[in-house]
């Protein structure tokens, strides 16, 4: 029989956390659960970490995945090999935590209609020391329409549904509309996770269930500039497809708070910058 859940973890270059992602994955309270993992020809001795898992019961580990294709090549290969009705791709550095299906699960099996469920996520640095507490969502709560949704994500100016370890949805809709979206690179997964939300309602759980590793070796510390241009590109041509989803004010909130993020995020990573760099130089000297 086929699992309810597929987990699945694109890797490329975790090797110092893979390993922790791998056992909060694996300490789930629900059970009905695989998880497919993939390397995506990492140079660093990520895919002898994962090597480690392969005779765990609940583990298929894939050949690696060719070097090439960005993070869409590795991400629809590991969903194209899920075998679950619902799907969650947790990224090779991040965490969820041991409730994290078991609640999710509940929220769609509960709300019949509903194609996707995500909560709040901690991010976290480098280190894994809490940078801040119980993101996103950005004021919804409990089950609201797919384009109620997708409206709040466009006015936000940024990706309301949290990294994707913060969402489970169901596999079969990902596949229909034609696996992940990369048109907009740094939007993959707010663009795919508003495509499936155009199939019925989106539940939003408040309690806080996975965790997002920030470092300073992000796309969002180097580009954020590129990274607001996407998300203004991706709301004009939202509306564009269809202007009774989006007004002219949603998509002008949207992109000047598009705008605003990427300072905000410029902000944020100095932040981290400077304490990831205190907390080296107080580990050098002991």
């Amino acid at each position: 029989m086929s699992p309810k859940v597929s987990i699945v973890i694109p890797a490329y270059n975790n090797v110092q956390y893979i390993e922790e992602t791998l056992h909060s994955v694996l300490n789930q309270t629900f059970d009905d659960y695989e998880v497919v993992i993939a390397d995506h020809s990492s140079i660093d001795g990520t895919a002898d970490v994962i090597a480690r898992f392969a005779d765990n019961p609940k583990v298929r580990v894939l050949t690696p995945t060719p070097t090439g294709g960005g993070a869409q090549a590795n991400w629809n290969r590991v969903s194209q090999a899920a075998a679950g009705d619902y799907l969650k791709l947790v990224c090779g550095d991040d965490l969820i935590t041991p409730d994290a299906l078991e609640l999710q699960v509940k929220a769609l099996d509960d709300n019949p209609g509903a194609v996707l469920v995500s909560s709040r996520r901690d991010l976290v640095d480098a280190d894994g020391g809490l940078f801040l507490k119980g993101r996103g969502l950005q004021g919804v709560k409990g089950r609201v329409t797919g384009r109620q949704a997708i409206r709040a994500t466009v006015r936000a100016g940024s990706n309301i549904f949290g990294e994707p370890a913060c969402s489970l949805f169901k596999r079969e809709l990902l596949a229909k509309e034609g696996w992940w979206d990369n048109s907009h690179p740094y939007l993959i997964d707010e663009a795919t996770l508003v495509r499936i939300c155009r199939h019925g309602d989106f539940v939003a759980l408040r309690e806080t269930l996975a965790s997002f590793r920030i470092s300073a070796s992000q796309w969002s510390v180097r580009l954020a500039r590129q990274q607001s241009d996407q998300a203004i590109a991706f709301h004009n041509q939202l509306r564009k497809d269809d202007p009774s989803l989006l007004s002219w004010v949603d998509v002008t909130i949207g992109n000047a708070k598009a705008i605003a993020m990427s300072y905000a995020r410029r902000l944020a990573y100095v932040r981290l910058n400077r304490r990831m760099g205190h907390q080296h130089a107080v580990q050098s000297t002991v």
